[in-house]
Order: structure tokens, then sequence, then C-alpha cells
């Protein structure tokens, strides 16, 4: 595991193939508790090729001295991700 945020990753590969490949990722905070949010795609076998883009928000504690992940949420589409932004624009437009 990783001692800072900024070494979390997603990213991970198997018999020598990246099953999911991390495009990017923002920290949306750091300490005791971090949240990162990535921007990924998963290797799809019976196409032999990436799926789409698909985005995660993960929650990492650190104890002993590691980050470990405690929960995630996967947000499977880009259709999802635009229903996401604009109901946090809609409520965040009404302050």
């Amino acid at each position: 595991m990783a001692e800072t945020v900024e070494e979390l990753t997603i990213s991970y590969e198997e018999d020598g193939v990246v099953v999911t490949e991390e495009l990017d990722k923002v920290i949306l905070s750091k300490g005791a508790w971090a949240t990162l949010l990535y921007k990924y795609r998963s290797w799809d076998k019976a196409k032999n090729d990436y799926g789409p883009v698909a985005f995660t928000i993960r929650r990492y504690r650190k104890q002993n001295g590691e980050y470990k992940q405690q929960s995630k949420f996967t947000i499977s589409s880009e259709d999802q991700a635009r229903k996401i932004i604009d109901a946090l624009e809609g409520w965040i437009g009404k302050k």
C-alpha cells in the first residue's frame, strides 16, 4: 500500500496485462482520511481491448503509516457522471 496520497493508484496488472488502467486522478481530500476521484478503463478479455471510460471515488484511511481502501463508489458511465454533475450543480446553485 501507499504511504502518501500521491502514491495511491487503482492501476492493476494481472499476467502482464493492465486490467485496470488509471487515466487520471484528482485528490479531493488529504489527511488521515483521503478521498480520490479516478478516471479509468478496464480490460475486456472478450473484445481484447479496453472498455469505455469509467470513474470511481475511493476513500482511504491511513493506519500504521499506510493508506488502506475503506470504501468505493463506481460511476459506471458518462451518462451517470453527467447526472451527478447536474444534481451537484443544482444543489450548489441554491445557496
